[in-house]
């Protein structure tokens, strides 16, 4: 069962989750930076290969201080644990491979709209499962967010076509929501947060690493970022709060609250994303000495920051009657 709305332990787990975003909402101005980095460093590499190592290096770190601070949980971990893991490795692994792919061949404000359609996909899942329609409040908090996205990422529906980057992008939406229920299914509700983080990253970073190998100009040129101390200082930061941050605030709070507030919750993102921007980049530019300027403060962060806590905050006052998750004990770590 997922805790009341008054439970205490609800709200800490709202709270981790808006600071998961927070983290997350760092790591776009963060990945950018990195990409201006690596492609400064190798100016005839990919994109493909820029993503695997804005990716694999963070994922790599992240396994190894989960398994050296928490080696004896992980040395400890159990079938269930590792098959949930897993199974959140590869879905949030799909997910950012998706993601990144077909932003190449979109737009990024089509990007950064289509994503958010979980927020709408985990309800209707949800519905089937347990065939009950969810109540109102639910479909209004969908729009609410996806219109507040919309206004962020200055989408335009006259330039939307149907093409590889929509469908990647759809399809990237689908992961994430399969991530998402993944961690709020009651049958892991035992399951430990260190082993199943554990598993997570190092599922992730196999991938992008095998990825970062196979599209590299030569394979050398995956151990030349890690001579540039400007990208090593990225890295960390994506690899501390980005990743080990978020990802087990993620784990830890999500299975304690429904699917469907999670999903909502996590279109925060943009918003905390959009904020940054506002100062980050110039801060980046001046430590890496590349160009990478600031946005600027329009209606837009207002009116669809507004929507998306709007959105939120009602699904608080209403939150739906629906057990979606599994609680997971509060010193299981």
């Amino acid at each position: 069962m997922t805790t009341a709305p008054h439970d205490p332990q609800h709200g800490r787990a709202l709270a981790g989750l808006l600071a998961a975003n927070l983290f997350w909402g760092l790591s776009f101005p963060l990945i950018k930076a990195l990409g201006f980095t690596v492609h400064g460093v190798l100016p005839d590499a990919g994109t493909t290969f820029i993503t695997a190592m804005s990716v694999a290096p963070r994922f790599l770190l992240a396994t190894g201080v989960v398994l050296l601070l928490a080696r004896r949980s992980v040395a400890a971990m159990n079938a269930a644990e590792a098959r949930q893991g897993v199974a959140l490795g590869l879905t949030a692994g799909a997910g950012m491979f998706f993601q990144n792919d077909g932003l190449q061949f979109t737009s990024a404000s089509v990007s950064a709209f289509l994503t958010q359609f979980y927020a709408i996909l985990i309800p209707v899942v949800v519905a089937l499962r347990v065939r009950r329609a969810p109540p109102p409040v639910v479909w209004l908090c969908g729009v609410l967010v996806l219109v507040g996205a919309a206004i962020l990422a200055r989408f335009d529906p006259r330039t939307l076509t149907l093409g590889r980057g929509e469908i990647e992008t759809l399809v990237s939406s689908i992961f994430f929501m399969g991530q998402i229920l993944v961690l709020a299914d009651r049958r892991h509700a035992a399951n430990r947060v260190m082993p199943v983080t554990a598993a997570m990253f190092a599922t992730e970073a196999v991938i992008f690493t095998a990825l970062a190998f196979g599209t590299a100009p030569h394979a050398a040129d995956v151990l030349r970022p890690w001579t540039v101390p400007v990208w090593l200082g990225f890295t960390a930061l994506l690899t501390v709060f980005c990743t080990l941050g978020s990802f087990l605030l993620m784990n830890r709070w999500q299975p304690l609250i429904s699917a469907t507030e999670a999903g909502l919750i996590y279109c925060t993102e943009p918003v905390f994303t959009a904020i940054m921007a506002l100062f980050l980049p110039a801060w980046f530019s001046a430590w890496a000495g590349f160009s990478y300027p600031n946005e600027s403060l329009e209606w837009r962060l207002l009116v669809g920051g507004g929507l998306i806590t709007a959105a939120n905050v009602l699904i608080q006052l209403r939150p739906p009657p629906i057990p979606e998750g599994g609680a997971r004990p509060p010193d299981a770590l």
